[in-house]
């Protein structure tokens, strides 16, 4: 049985905060086993006064979509005010926490360099580092962490909120190890405390925990998307559907352009470890080709043990443009989607030169012998900041 963060706290360790003025960032993944949130716990305990809430993209209820802007707000439930940190400005400054004696940050984030949870995280850990106020990070697991390390490392000069802090795109480390290697590696000054985990160990997928899962946002609607994501989320940069608006976001992938039968034989003909691939076809209810019949492929998960959900993504997304033409790239404003996502422009322009008889499985292979030594680069930097087998 694991213990999260926010139940050791509250069992062992509130101690830490006693008699604090106290601001939570969080949204309805801050929960504890018994899906008690973090809010209500900390707003009802008569040890701490909670003051403020801070809320990421989706908000902190999670109830706006991706990319929507969210405004600061008052909390129904509790009354109390809630900044947000995916507005105009997505930092949080040193004068929204300079009252308070602890920040206080309990989310569940995915594993993956593209969620935006772990930006807020940086940013906060930032912005509370030109304060004298403490940041908690009540842990949690990763719940891909099995996967490993895997995928190139981003740029400094790629950087973006949805890639950055030099991370590959799986990174094995949860919240509380992430923020030590934010902390240390990029001198963030936070005076940073970790509420550690019990009884988890990094082989673990998260439905073997006893632990529910809360989606950490709309679209991450089971631990199957949240496995594939890594790969699949390379496709919000074309315009294919990733599949938001259905009920399989990041599992589906199509366009009204693609044949699904053709697409899925070749897919299926790369024999891809751990995946296979069926012909699809579905209407999106918002998003790319709204309420416009599509087709595509479901991957589905054969194997987690064997799958690398890297190679599934680009592997899916060199042969989309290999076989349909009409597939393009989502810019806006002269910059190019993809590249933050891919963290430069280097899976763009291999597309851009591929031939239409070109091996996926060599252009692939050119990638990963690229990666090899950036993950064992990470992997041996990040072993100070672990916490756990």
């Amino acid at each position: 049985m694991v213990r999260v963060g926010i139940e050791t706290l509250v069992d062992t360790e509130m101690a830490a905060v006693d008699g604090e003025r106290v601001g939570l960032i969080t949204n309805p993944s801050g929960v504890d086993s018994t899906l008690v949130p973090t809010i209500d716990t900390l707003y009802s305990h008569d040890d701490v006064e909670l003051v403020r809430l801070f809320g990421p993209e989706h908000g902190i209820r999670g109830n706006e979509q991706a990319g929507v802007k969210v405004a600061d707000s008052v909390d129904e439930r509790t009354g109390l005010t809630v900044r947000s940190l995916y507005g105009d400005d997505r930092r949080l400054r040193p004068e929204l926490v300079s009252d308070l004696d602890t920040v206080i940050y309990d989310m569940q984030e995915i594993g993956c360099r593209f969620y935006t949870l772990i930006y807020t995280l940086a940013y906060a850990l930032e912005g509370v580092g030109e304060t004298e106020t403490t940041f908690l990070v009540l842990d949690r697991p990763n719940p891909i962490a099995p996967l490993g390390v895997d995928g190139n490392r981003v740029p400094p000069e790629h950087g973006s909120f949805v890639g950055d802090r030099r991370l590959p795109v799986t990174y094995g480390l949860t919240v509380g190890e992430l923020a030590r290697y934010f902390n240390a590696e990029f001198d963030l000054g936070a005076n940073l405390e970790v509420v550690e985990l019990e009884g988890w160990t990094r082989e673990t997928w998260y439905d073997e925990l006893e632990l529910a899962w809360v989606p950490p946002s709309p679209n991450m609607p089971t631990l199957d998307t949240a496995t594939i994501y890594p790969g699949t989320c390379l496709f919000e940069g074309t315009t294919l559907s990733e599949g938001r608006g259905t009920t399989k976001p990041f599992e589906l992938i199509g366009a009204p352009w693609i044949d699904a039968e053709s697409w899925a034989s070749a897919l299926n003909a790369l024999e891809i470890d751990g995946a296979a691939f069926r012909p699809a076809y579905f209407t999106p209810m918002f998003s790319k080709h709204e309420r416009r019949d599509v087709e595509g492929v479901q991957i589905h998960v054969m194997d987690r043990d064997r799958i690398a959900p890297v190679e599934i993504g680009v592997k899916t997304l060199l042969t989309a443009f290999q076989r349909f033409p009409e597939a393009d790239w989502v810019h806006s404003n002269g910059e190019y989607f993809v590249d933050k996502l891919a963290g430069g422009p280097w899976l763009r322009e291999a597309v851009e030169g591929m031939d239409a008889d070109e091996s996926v499985d060599d252009i692939y292979g050119r990638f990963e012998r690229e990666w090899t030594g950036e993950r064992a680069a990470f992997a041996e930097l990040v072993e100070e900041y672990a916490l756990y087998p």
